[in-house]
């Protein structure tokens, strides 16, 4: 037996925290060490933060993470444990994404990501140059390239990120040059169901190339990007290990290395791939690591947990619909959280809540974010707690319900959320008597509405000024496609949270939240139909569509790049109760609308990402501002 222990350790970072971000890293590899472990791994560009952007630019920024990884390296100077951890190394007029080895003091190697994504939210080639095949230099005084390092426990190779994503990526080619034990560092965003997908893949890249496979994540938010942390250990296409999510903290786990190698032996695929490759690839160099790693003799086979290997493992049983909400429900509050707190702006968080869908998920959202950062404090000081940093004011004018009244109300009592009323029809009615003077006339409903939305956001853009608290943008991604939102209303706020959450999803974690919280505030709100209360008895699926048909209409033309044509065919057999007449015109309206709306999404706020969809225009739709439909008709 080889057994080495490897440690997965998710740290939150923050973008441009270089000392704080090595601070975090050391003080976890310490814990790491003490526990015998020997090979521990940090995140993708963890010393610096991610994603970094232009940031990088600044060659101070760059120094910095340069001094503080060897200040890393001799803060672990008495460790046998080998370290995996990601910086930005700048070499002859290069700025490269990269992985460092440490051992003993000192930087072992070097490694470059080669598989730049510039796609979705990503854009790392605008500002980074990829590492390639056979690449050999030096940086720092350490061998840096496409490199391998034979250590006392068996041959180690290092990769970031999306060359995991690539089935042609470095791996292939330094496993067949002799590494047994693959370390991904990653910063890779939570999207929703991403867990799946990555989960299969990093299965499928350590079966294909034969390697124990070790994969770690960042956790936390920077900006509208969300890191989920946790990670995997696969060997030889088999699950060892998954760590937890959500939370900073190191996992480890036990692998014997020398079934990776007698797995290979049994390959004959394997080994002759691996020959062929000798013989006509370019091959990764060796860099050999003379000094001991970790004590390993104390080291338990990692035999299964249940005593048995050959029946199933006790499963958590946890539903599809637990895992799918509960993951946006920690996305969600966690981006609120770090925004809030890492941005050092703030003393607390505010929210318009209308007594509608929108608003009450915000809020219960930014509660969640309070319970879960205040664990640690019994019932009673957390509901304290949450006085002291929540509040939600309800804005009523001559259309809000008592309905919706009592939705606010009540919700904010079972939260402990500080609640105040603060009408505006006074100031509705002096601010219409004026834009009725400017114009000359009457004022189109339109106009009557956007009045109010907007007098509600001045007022909470005072508030906030004032109080120096976070204020909630709460509109969904659904509405937002259509513009139903007003600019300087309710596309107001420092930060949107559901701006990229669809209005079906909306409504489905709020039944989920209801099933196992039980609040009334959200039984209520759920009892009525959605809608704005801007005009009399408005109701939102009557001026807009189904919010079924709309979010397929949405997914289809914007994610799938479907014609409207196109799109009346897949509705007609995804909705057959519907008349296909009726779906041409809601078609037609979504894409008219969804064009005419671009010029208010560049003026949104900062949005969370929880998908493979974003509405903010820098990061995963790009769409010019000014554009037709014409190529449509």
């Amino acid at each position: 037996m080889r057994l080495v222990k490897i440690a997965l350790g998710s740290v939150n970072p923050t973008v441009g925290s270089v000392r704080s971000n090595t601070d975090r890293c050391i003080r976890m590899a310490h814990e790491m060490a003490a526990a015998d472990v020997t090979v521990g791994a940090f995140p993708e560009q963890v010393i610096g933060g991610y994603p970094s952007e232009d940031l990088v630019q600044w060659r101070g920024f760059i120094d910095a993470q340069h001094a503080a990884l060897a200040r890393f390296a001799h803060e672990t100077r008495d460790a046998g444990t080998v370290w995996v951890l990601g910086f930005v190394a700048a070499l002859r007029g290069h700025l490269y994404n990269a992985a460092a080895v440490v051992h003993r003091g000192r930087i072992v190697g070097v490694v470059p990501k080669e598989k730049l994504p510039t796609y979705n939210v990503f854009y790392e080639a605008r500002t980074f140059s990829r590492g390639t095949a056979g690449q050999r230099d030096e940086h720092l005084g350490a061998p840096f390239g496409d490199l391998v390092f034979p250590f006392d426990f068996g041959t180690l190779g290092v990769e970031v990120c999306e060359d995991v994503w690539s089935p042609d990526g470095p791996m292939r080619r330094r496993c067949y040059a002799g590494a047994e034990l693959i370390v991904n560092i990653s910063a890779s965003p939570y999207r929703m169901g991403v867990m799946g997908t990555r989960r299969e893949m990093l299965a499928t890249r350590s079966g294909d190339n034969q390697c124990t496979l070790a994969y770690v994540n960042s956790v936390g938010a920077n900006d509208g990007l969300i890191f989920d942390g946790g990670g995997f250990v696969f060997q030889n296409g088999r699950p060892m290990a998954e760590a937890p999510r959500w939370r900073e903290q190191w996992a480890s786990t036990v692998v014997d290395l020398d079934r990776t190698l007698r797995l290979r032996t049994e390959n004959t695929t394997w080994r002759n791939d691996c020959i062929d490759a000798r013989e006509t690839s370019v091959k990764p160099a060796v860099i050999p690591c003379a000094d001991a790693t970790a004590d390993r003799s104390a080291l338990a086979y990692p035999g299964p947990a249940n005593g048995s290997f050959f029946l199933p493992s006790t499963a958590s049983g946890r539903s599809a619909r637990q895992d799918f909400c509960d993951d946006l429900l920690d996305a969600l509050a966690l981006g609120i959280g770090d925004y809030f707190e890492k941005t050092k702006a703030f003393k607390g968080i505010g929210i318009a809540l209308s007594g509608g869908r929108d608003s009450l998920l915000t809020l219960l959202i930014a509660w969640r974010y309070v319970q879960r950062r205040h664990a640690d404090l019994e019932p009673e000081a957390r509901r304290a707690k949450t006085t002291e940093l929540m509040r939600a004011f309800y804005m009523p004018s001559r259309y809000s319900s008592d309905h919706t009244s009592t939705c606010a109300k009540t919700i904010c009592e079972e939260l402990n959320v500080p609640f105040m009323v603060v009408p505006i029809e006074e100031a509705f009615n002096r601010e219409a008597d004026v834009a009725r003077t400017m114009v000359g006339g009457e004022l189109t409903g339109v106009t009557e509405q956007n009045v109010q939305a907007r007098l509600r956001s001045l007022r909470m853009w005072n508030w906030a000024n004032t109080s120096g608290m976070l204020f909630l943008q709460t509109g969904n991604m659904s509405e937002k496609a259509m513009g139903y939102t007003t600019i300087g209303g309710d596309l107001e706020g420092a930060l949107a949270v559901l701006a990229n959450v669809p209005k079906t999803v909306v409504i489905y974690l709020l039944e989920y939240l209801l099933e196992t919280h039980g609040f009334e505030g959200i039984r209520l709100t759920l009892s009525a139909p959605a809608g704005p209360e801007l005009a009399p008895n408005q109701k939102g699926e009557d001026e807009l569509m189904p919010f079924r048909v709309l979010d397929a209409c949405f997914h289809l033309y914007a994610a799938e790049k479907l014609a409207p044509v196109e799109i009346v065919r897949a509705l007609t057999s995804m909705f057959p109760d519907i008349d296909g007449a009726q779906l041409g015109a809601w078609v037609e309206k979504f894409t008219r609308l969804f064009v005419q709306s671009i010029y208010k999404w560049v003026q949104a706020p900062l949005s969370l990402h929880v998908g493979n969809l974003d509405l903010e225009r820098e990061r995963a739709l790009q769409l010019p501002v000014v554009e037709t439909t014409e190529w449509t008709r």
